[in-house]
Parts: structure tokens; sequence; C-alpha cells
């Protein structure tokens, strides 16, 4: 079966014609030189030009005529033509099969953005009716639930066309909250406790402390706690949250988990879209995989165990589907770097201890040398002044009086953590201002512009990039700007699990190849496994007091970091990933009795 998309945002028809002739993907496209009619385009009657699949070839010549990247052909399994649940339109974004909804149970959907994801939420909460591949052609429940016998879907589709299913979402984008909702914080919660339970969400959630504070004025996780327990306080059957970790440290992420475990176990139902590995493997009771073509189509998977879902995701191969949707696993090493050696290394700089007083907090950051070539991780729960840090090291923030930066001295390209577009122009101007020539080099290509996907949006306005593309493209021009000290903070977020670790790959590779040194706050454990060499740990009182450690060897900061939230991390024995330790557990006892949080040592295992 043949899939023909055309991205009607970037097509152009009228740009892409010579001398009044058609369009390049006609003129171009064998089956309508030979007088067939693969690619129609009525001008009276369409804005774009359209692909009838059933006579398309697949040659895929107007894929690489098309001079704005707006087709995508895809030969996809002929067994899906029966398990169509939803187009946008014709020759639009196509959805194939649903995941499965448990009743006390966690599912989780993993994939990358732009794969169908939100569509899948849409539908089970009852915002998008499933028109089963037929645009224009809406069929009626009567139909759905028919197309759907035999499964489960078919009584929770037949309760959700007669209203006897209450559902609860929390969006993705939780900074805009403020401009839905007025007021403060508590005055939302009150509204809401529709189950009397907000007293206790408030101390699981840790949230006394902003429960006064206008909602204008809280931070990402602030207002990601609240958003949360807005929904959680609500009386529902299902309840849908798509990226409840955002913005949250790991602490906060468990205590997200707690509350949502405590659902389940009410037997709600509950589903969650997380880009945080490790969290979606310690929430989830099962994933769905959804794998294809961002932007074109989108498949969702059998169901799976969690372990097996997401190890089956990291290696990019579905067995029982006998399907690869990836060329290459993803692997994690299972032995960290090693915390010595680095005196034989060029020192970029050497700290001094820098103090930071604003209002009642103070941070205090012990100093330390850094070496040319290396990524230093920044961890710790929030409040503790992580951004403080990198705020002063950029150059933004003065320290205390009496002290002098020799980073300042440096080049220096920061990410912030919140982004405020404010540019007119394309994303390729946009980072060629930065770039320079080197922008059209094929080394720029290969380094910056494939790992992070920009190609296909080099001539998208910046204003109307989504969430993860403006990360994207803001990780991007910070790794563009010749520096020797490069500042990212939380550049995860927004962005796809499988887009993380190629972007945090890149971001590594980027500042070895420049022998610069690169600073990164974030709050995924995945990826600071990923791409650090060394790490900075924050301890302290959040909201009070941050203390700052020397960067220190990989394995002797995550014990660090992970002994002061009181977690403690295994390693799957198949793929290394990290995986998070039930609180109490055996292996959580055995590990924090030996100090082994996060890496296993051979006293452990015996």
């Amino acid at each position: 079966m043949r899939i023909g998309v055309i991205d009607t945002d970037r097509c152009k028809p009228n740009d892409c014609r010579i001398a009044s002739q058609k369009p390049l993907c006609i003129r171009f496209c064998p089956v309508v030189r030979s007088g067939g009619e693969a690619i129609i385009f009525e001008e009276e009657e369409m804005d774009h030009p359209r692909i009838i699949e059933n006579v398309c070839t697949g040659c895929g010549i107007c894929v690489k005529k098309c001079p704005y990247d707006a087709i995508h052909i895809s030969n996809i399994a002929e067994e899906l033509k029966t398990d169509f649940t939803h187009r946008y339109g014709v020759g639009g974004f196509v959805l194939f099969r649903m995941p499965v909804v448990k009743p006390g149970k966690i599912i989780g959907l993993i994939g990358p953005n732009g794969i169908g994801k939100s569509t899948v939420i849409k539908i089970l909460a009852g915002e998008l009716k499933p028109n089963l591949g037929r645009p224009g052609d809406d069929p009626e429940w009567d139909e759905i639930i028919r197309y759907y016998r035999g499964s489960e879907l078919q009584n929770y589709f037949t309760s959700l066309s007669q209203g006897q299913i209450k559902l609860a979402a929390k969006p993705q984008y939780i900074t805009k909250l403020p401009e839905v909702v007025k007021g403060i914080a508590k005055s939302l919660l009150d509204k809401v406790d529709e189950r009397g339970c907000m007293k206790n969400l408030i101390e699981s959630l840790s949230m006394e402390k902003f429960l006064d504070r206008e909602l204008t004025v809280l931070s990402g996780g602030e207002l990601q706690r609240i958003a949360i327990a807005a929904v959680v306080g609500r009386e529902a059957d299902i309840y849908f949250f798509d990226e409840p970790s955002s913005f949250l440290d790991i602490r906060e992420r468990l205590e997200v988990a707690k509350v949502l475990h405590e659902l389940a176990d009410l037997g709600k139902t509950v589903v969650i879209v997380e880009h945080d590995l490790a969290i979606c493997d310690y929430l989830s009771d099962f994933v769905h995989v959804l794998y294809g073509k961002p932007g074109a189509y989108g498949i969702v998977s059998h169901i799976h165990g969690v372990r097996e879902g997401i190890n089956r995701y990291l290696d990019g191969f579905l067995p029982d589907e006998n399907i690869r949707f990836r060329p290459e696993p993803i692997v994690f090493h299972l032995n960290p770097i090693a915390s010595d050696g680095w005196e034989s290394m060029e020192v970029v700089a050497q700290f001094p201890k820098i103090e930071k007083t604003l209002d009642n907090f103070k941070l205090e950051f012990e100093g330390g040398k850094i070496y040319k070539g290396e990524v230093i991780g920044i961890v710790g729960e929030n409040g503790l002044g992580k951004t403080t840090l990198i705020r002063i090291l950029g150059g933004e923030l003065e320290p205390d009086p009496g002290i002098e930066l020799p980073a300042l001295d440096l080049k220096i390209a920061i990410k912030p953590q919140y982004l405020k577009p404010n540019y007119d122009g394309t994303v390729e101007n946009y980072l060629s201002e930065v770039a320079g020539k080197s922008y059209h080099t094929s080394l720029y290509k290969t380094e910056v512009l494939i790992p992070f996907n920009l190609k296909s949006i080099e001539d998208r306005y910046i204003k109307e990039l989504s969430g993860g593309e403006l990360q994207k493209v803001e990780i991007a021009r910070t790794l563009s700007t010749p520096a020797e000290l490069y500042l990212f903070d939380e550049p995860s977020a927004y962005i796809d699990s499988q887009s993380r670790l190629t972007i945090t790959k890149a971001i590594k590779r980027n500042i070895q190849n420049k022998h610069a040194t690169a600073f990164i706050v974030e709050h995924d454990i995945l990826c600071v496994d990923f791409l650090s060499d060394r790490l900075i740990v924050f301890t302290g009182e959040a909201g009070r007091k941050g203390i700052a450690y020397p960067p220190i060897g990989l394995k002797d900061g995550m014990n660090l970091f992970l002994k002061n939230v009181d977690i403690t991390f295994r390693r799957d024995p198949r793929t290394g990933r990290p995986r998070i330790n039930k609180y109490g557990s055996e292996l959580d006892r055995k590990q924090k009795a030996a100090g082994d949080y996060y890496y296993i040592s051979k006293k452990t295992e015996n």
C-alpha cells in the first residue's frame, strides 16, 4: 500500500512553476508524462496538487524535485489497509491503529514528534472523531464501533459515543496556562477539586510555597505541578497526561509518578505521552511504540510490557510485526567514563569560589577547573540555582562583589531555559547569521542540520515553529556560534526521546570537534548519562540556598546526586539503559547499603 502526502503548509505551487507551466512535481512525474494522472492539480478547484495513491508508482522523483520538501511517498504493509484510524484531509497525515485502553493501568505512548501521539490522545479524549481514513466522508458512531468489533476499543468507543465516560486531560504546553486561566494558583485548584483530594495533592507535589502566587509569575516546573494537580483533582474515568515531566527535576518527576500510580490503583485508566524514557519506564504498566514517517503517517504498535516495549523502541525493531523503523539501535555504555586523567588535558579556565545573593536566596559554587573538549552536566533539584549559575557564567548576572570570573574572558554562547522567539525571518536566515559561510558546507550539514532534522524546516519562519522545533533551532544556533564555552539550559524540553539522544550525541561531538567546553543543565537522567564527562552536583534548600560542588567524575557525581534525592538506578542487562528502582525494593535497599546509587559495583552484585 502506498501513502502519498503533500504538506500543504510547505507546498507553494505558484512559486515552483516556470512560464505558466505545471508545478515541478507534475512536470517530472513519469506517470503524468506518459498520459496518466498520478498527480493532479485543478487550479480553479484546488489550492495544492494531490497524489492519486493507487496510480502512483512510488518512484520518488517528485519527492526529489520538490524544492520545498513538501512531498512524502511511503510504501507500507498491505495488512494496514484494515487498520485505518484517521486521515487529516485528502493527501494528509494518516494514523493507523489505536492503543489498547486498560482499566486500572497506566499506558505509555512513545515515539518521535509528528508521529500521531497527540492525534491518539484527541481521539481517545473525544475531541476528534476517527474518520477511518475517509476524509470528507465521516462515518457515524455505529460504523466506527463495527469497525473495531472484537477488540477492546469496541466497548470504549461505544461508551464514548454514549457519553458514559468522563475524561480529563493535561495539555502539552503548560507555559501557556496563564494565558487561559487568570488568578492565583489556589483559586484554580479549589475550583477543580471534584474528588476532594486537593489537600493531599498539594502535599504530595510540594506546592505549599507557591499556592498564593499569581499563575503569571510561576516557573515552568510550578505550572506543571499545578496543571497535573488540576487534572488529577477532577472526577474522571480516564486521565490523559501529555509530557507530565517537562520542567520537573527527578524528585518532582517521581512525586508525579506516585500520584499517577495512586490514580491507577483506584481503577482509573491513565494514558501518558512521555519523552523521558526512565520516567516512562517507571510510570507505565504497558507501552505502545508509535513509528512511521513524521508528518506523513504514524502506526501504533501492538501493546508491550513496559521493559520489553522500551527496549524494542531503542532497538528500532519490532519482531512481532517484523518492522525495523530505525537503521541502528541506541546503545548505552555500561561502564562510566573514568573520573581521573583530566590533569593531562588542557585547562580552559579555573573558577574561584562564586557567590550570588538574590533577595532571600544565596548560591555558592565551589569553583574548579574545566578542560577542553569536555561536557559538564549540571544536576540537582529545582530552586537550587542551576539557571542562576548558567546566567553568571554567561555574563547575564554579576556575582557578588569582589569575585572575578576567568570565564568572562572566553567567547561564550548560551541557550536559555525559556525560549522567546523574536525574529521575523526563516530558520535558514536565523542560523546563517551566526554560522556565516560555513552554513552551506557539507560539514555543517552533517554535524548540525541532519542530526537536528532542520533541513525540512529551513524555509519556515521562526515564529511559526512548534516548541520542539524551536528548541532544536536554538540548540543549533548556539552550536553555530563561534565560542570556547557553551552553556545549555534544559536542551531536551519539548523534544521527543529519540531526538533527545540523537541531539545529545551531536552536542557532544560538536564540543569535542571544536575543542571547546560545555555546561549543560539537564533533568533527563538518560541524557545526562549519554553526554556528560563530569558533573556539577547541586544540593541545599530549594528557594533559600544552593551549593554547587566542583566538577567530579560521572560515576561519583551520579552517586552523590542520587544519594541526595534518595533514588537508585539499575541497568537493563540487554540495552544498558538506566532504570529507576522501586523505592524500598530489595535492589533499592541493597544498592543504598553498598553506596551504589547509579552504577552497580561487584560488591553489590555479590
